[in-house]
């Protein structure tokens, strides 16, 4: 849960620094003190966007951070742990800077993060229902995404969108392929030609660098010989050759080395100076036996050559890169044969519309059963918010073909009065009916969330009397299993909160800037301003006892 919030220079805020506890707390304050500011720095804080303009004027930047308890959320442990960002103590520190010129830094547990890590950490943490949730309750997007959230089926929605994207992906090949066969025939035509072409000679890697030290060998074959010959008769035909001087001064030298011994390395050197003349020797003796002139075989190297240089010419290529050329038109044929194999692709296209079918039945299943559910439950809180003898109903109507969001439709849809027929809720409803189903909406579904903390930013805009007493028992029920935090102008409200804050603005700032103040009440105090929320300016003793009622009630 949130342990505590500090901001600084933020809209109309300089220094603020709350401390939160469990159950249910109320903010109360007359219009325009600035009541929002909480939901606006914990949005921005949990990743929403920001720009300058929410820097407090005259100030260089807006510095916000909180402080969440983990207890109750390991997975969101584990997931700090695998991104490097856990801390020992069992918290988390979220803290983030948004300076005038709109750029911001963000920070968990101390450590440099991510806007979009921020944003999935702020799933898990606080769950936020504006004022004017309401309004969008009508479109068929948010009435579905409402029904998934109750039905907790997020994975299910995910693997239908993927298996959606692969059937379309998987369909819009097979149309392509239909509508460029002439053009897919045509180029098959021509990558068949080009490789049979290059087939015929069978180029391998390597090979034309392989045949132009082999035309080199060849061609000076004679040369080469006299060259390997003359080599041997100086190092041991010739009277005077090398071998026989070596081994004469090796051995005088040796035989000196008796006399004084400095000799001897340099006889050491002279004997292995002949033992490396002697290997030269067997090598040159074995390839003048192995080099000859063969013109046959020189005159197949030159064919080789020459018949690779016009077929290199032939496709404007060196004849170096046949090779490899040749297994770049393989590849592409066979990619073109998978593209235009229209048999294949329609088999493909059939398997990915089925996985498409299964995975949109399995989550048809838990919708139905989540919708029959989320109905009945809302039909009984909208019978508490002064609407008796109503009836809400989720109509699941089926597509022929399963969409990216499922197989079905999702449409809520309202009788108002008894006998009453169902009737689409946009087309029912009045404003101020469509704010009660849309609170009970909210305290039904939060009361299956798994996000300890939940805020209400005055979620009871057009209710009052004997409804708004009853939405203050609700928020409240829902105070003992979660830390709510509740924005409210209605006493009914405000008076069922276990604790009450005070919003309020002044000229207290530099210049006679505006500066907003949040401060926790007394006994006292919420007597106070239950009353003024009661009355108005005026406040009398009447509205002081009706207040103390309340709150003792």
């Amino acid at each position: 849960m949130l342990l505590s919030l500090a901001i600084r220079d933020f809209v109309i805020v300089d220094t603020l620094e709350l401390d939160f506890t469990a159950g249910f707390t109320v903010l109360t304050g007359e219009t325009g003190a600035g009541k929002s500011i909480i939901i606006d720095a914990l949005s921005l804080l949990l990743g929403g966007r920001g720009d300058g303009s929410l820097v407090r004027a005259g100030c260089e930047r807006a510095e916000l951070s909180a402080r969440f308890d983990l207890a109750r959320l390991p997975v969101l442990a584990d997931w700090l742990a695998e991104q490097a960002l856990a801390d020992e103590g069992g918290e988390l520190l979220v803290r983030r800077m948004l300076d005038a010129s709109g750029r911001s830094r963000c920070f968990l547990n101390g450590r440099a993060a991510t806007l979009a890590q921020l944003k999935t950490a702020g799933e898990w943490l606080v769950d936020i229902h504006g004022q004017h949730a309401h309004q969008s309750l009508v479109k068929p997007d948010t009435q579905r995404e409402l029904l998934d959230a109750y039905a907790q089926s997020g994975e299910l929605v995910a693997s239908v969108a993927e298996r959606h994207r692969v059937w379309q992906d998987a369909r819009q090949a097979r149309l392509d392929a239909e509508q460029h066969a002439a053009a897919y025939a045509l180029e098959r035509e021509r990558l068949t030609w080009q490789i049979n072409e290059v087939n015929e000679l069978n180029p391998q890697p390597g090979e034309w660098d392989t045949l132009g030290q082999q035309h080199q060998r060849l061609a000076n074959a004679a040369e080469l010989q006299d060259e390997a010959r003359h080599a041997l008769n100086a190092l041991s035909d010739d009277e005077g050759n090398l071998i026989s001087a070596v081994a004469q001064l090796q051995g005088r030298l040796t035989r000196f080395a008796g006399v004084d011994t400095r000799l001897a390395p340099v006889a050491a050197l002279l004997d292995s100076v002949d033992a490396e003349l002697r290997e030269a020797l067997y090598a040159l003796r074995d390839y003048v036996e192995d080099i000859e002139q063969n013109p046959e075989e020189l005159a197949q190297v030159e064919k080789r050559i020459d018949a690779l240089h016009a077929c290199a010419r032939k496709f404007r290529l060196r004849p170096e890169d046949l090779p490899q050329r040749l297994a770049d038109w393989r590849q592409q044929l066979a990619e073109l044969d998978n593209v235009a194999d229209l048999d294949g692709l329609l088999a493909s296209e059939a398997e990915a519309l089925s996985a498409l079918r299964e995975a949109a039945e399995v989550l048809s299943d838990r919708r139905r059963r989540a919708a029959s559910e989320l109905a009945e439950r809302i039909s009984a809180e909208m019978h508490t918010l002064a609407m008796a003898g109503s009836r809400f109903d989720i109509v699941l109507t089926p597509l022929a073909t399963p969409s990216a969001h499922g197989a079905e439709s999702v449409e809520y849809q309202v009788a108002a009065n008894a006998g009453s027929p169902l009737r689409p809720l946009a087309k029912v409803a009045s404003g101020g009916e469509l704010s009660r189903i849309s609170l009970a909406l909210q305290v039904v579904t939060s009361a299956v969330a798994a996000v300890p903390t939940l805020i209400f930013d005055e979620v009871d805009v057009g209710i009052g009397g004997r409804v708004a007493e009853v939405v203050g028992k609700l928020l409240q029920r829902l105070g003992e299993q979660y830390q709510v935090l509740c924005i409210t102008h209605l006493p009914q409200v405000a008076a069922r909160g276990d604790v009450q804050w005070q919003v309020s603005k002044s000229g207290e700032g530099e210049a006679g800037a505006v500066i907003s103040r949040i401060r926790p009440l007394s006994s006292k105090e919420r007597v106070e301003e239950i009353a003024r929320m009661l009355g108005g300016e005026q406040i009398t003793a009447t509205t002081r006892r009706h207040a103390r009622e309340m709150l003792a009630g």
